[in-house]
């Protein structure tokens, strides 16, 4: 089963996931880039689960780390990433983000859909 993975983007547009990425010199960014394919193609197997979130151990260099959640089977939302030297502040960091995105997601729910609103 592939699935459909993207970059949780903040209210305020920011998107953490690409923040990072775009700052890795090149072969780091092929070797998380190569571990984000893997994940769309649905290969799972390499992501640690655990209070909601997932990562992704990149083992190469100073040991990158990418932080995820699931949303519904074939959603990936990207939060954030970092190394093993930072791991508990990006565990921090990511465990914050799906914090953020869950309650974006239930008071858009409770909103409903943009044409229903002025229709009550």
């Amino acid at each position: 089963m592939t699935l459909r993975v993207e970059e949780y983007v903040r209210e305020d547009g920011t998107v953490p996931f690409k923040d990072w990425f775009e700052r890795l010199d090149p072969h780091a960014a092929a070797k998380v880039a190569t571990a984000v394919t893997r994940l769309s193609l649905g290969n799972t197997s390499n992501v640690k689960w655990f209070s909601g979130i997932g990562e992704i151990k990149v083992d190469w260099g100073p040991g990158y780390r990418v932080y995820l959640a699931k949303d519904g089977e074939t959603l990936v939302l990207l939060f954030c990433g970092g190394t093993k030297k930072r791991q508990q502040a990006d565990i921090a960091t990511a465990l914050m983000l799906h914090e953020e995105y869950k309650s974006r997601k239930k008071a858009a729910r409770r909103a409903g859909p943009p044409q229903a609103r002025g229709k009550r």
